[in-house]
């Protein structure tokens, strides 16, 4: 099933919550000269215009980094986040996916690896990569994602950066992500592993944080962004998490210090809160 379409969401709340901790984790990653690979399973279209007929049909964006370009008082680090975007981004009205976050920060030494299964996408994906001129450094792929990580486990780097954020759009990629980090542990098991999920009423959703946790008891963060209470229909995404397995010492305390202004700051309703919880070696 192939109909999930970032360009409808992009720059929504769930996109500030995963950029900006994917922004504080290859930041952490550049400070050691050795080199390490990023992969992405789900990397969508790269680049996003918010003129689109896609993006304006919702307007997620105006919830997500609309709010954030437009406050103030934001903690230093929201900040450089947020002119960071500014820089790297071709032309205003555009707003990034991960892969083209991810290009702006990777360094000349590093390695950058993509997923895309969707046709449409995939496309989007190749003519947005080629436009960062990363050449041999960057190899794109329309295949599978899970299988694709699998296939490329252990770098040779022994240092990985790995984004895992499906659509969800299907009850089983919940656990095709359980059995993909399984099985990617047994092969790497010192890779930093980023896991997206969306904040549903849906059973799936409220149980995959435990089961995450059970993967990795002893080197885990989890935090959560919940923008609205959860709808009385049970429909819809309230908020989304972001699961990290060996993260980065810094990352807990980064996250501390900017959670409550990003919480505030795109909060719908009473209901908005954050989660934050870790244990770190």
């Amino acid at each position: 099933m192939l109909s999930y379409r970032h360009a409808f969401h992009a720059g929504n709340h769930a996109d500030m919550l995963k950029h900006f901790t994917l922004y504080l984790v290859l930041n952490y990653f550049n400070r050691k000269d050795k080199p390490y690979w990023y992969i992405d399973t789900h990397s969508g279209a790269g680049l996003y215009d918010l003129n689109s007929t896609e993006a304006q049909k919702v307007g997620e964006y105006r919830q997500g980094i609309g709010r954030l370009q437009q406050a103030a008082n934001l903690p230093q680090e929201l900040q450089a986040f947020l002119s960071r975007l500014q820089t790297i981004l071709p032309q205003s009205g555009l707003y990034c996916g991960s892969p083209w976050l991810a290009q702006a920060e990777i360094r000349e030494s590093d390695k950058m690896r993509m997923f895309e299964l969707h046709p449409a996408d995939f496309q989007h994906l190749q003519n947005n990569m080629r436009e960062a001129r990363l050449g041999k450094r960057c190899l794109l792929a329309q295949a599978d994602g899970y299988q694709g990580l699998i296939s490329l486990l252990p770098p040779p780097s022994r240092r990985a950066v790995i984004l895992i954020d499906p659509p969800y759009e299907e009850k089983q990629d919940y656990q095709r992500v359980i059995q993909t980090l399984k099985e990617a542990q047994k092969r790497f098991d010192s890779g930093c592993y980023l896991i997206w999920y969306p904040c549903l009423s849906r059973e799936e959703s409220r149980k995959l944080p435990e089961q995450l946790k059970k993967l990795s008891p002893q080197n885990y963060l989890h935090t959560e962004l919940h923008v609205h209470s959860p709808r009385a229909d049970g429909f819809g995404m309230h908020g989304s998490g972001m699961f990290v397995i060996n993260p980065p010492y810094l990352l807990a305390e980064q996250l501390k210090q900017n959670l409550p202004a990003l919480s505030e700051t795109l909060a719908q309703d009473q209901g908005a809160h954050f989660v934050l919880d870790h244990q770190i070696k």
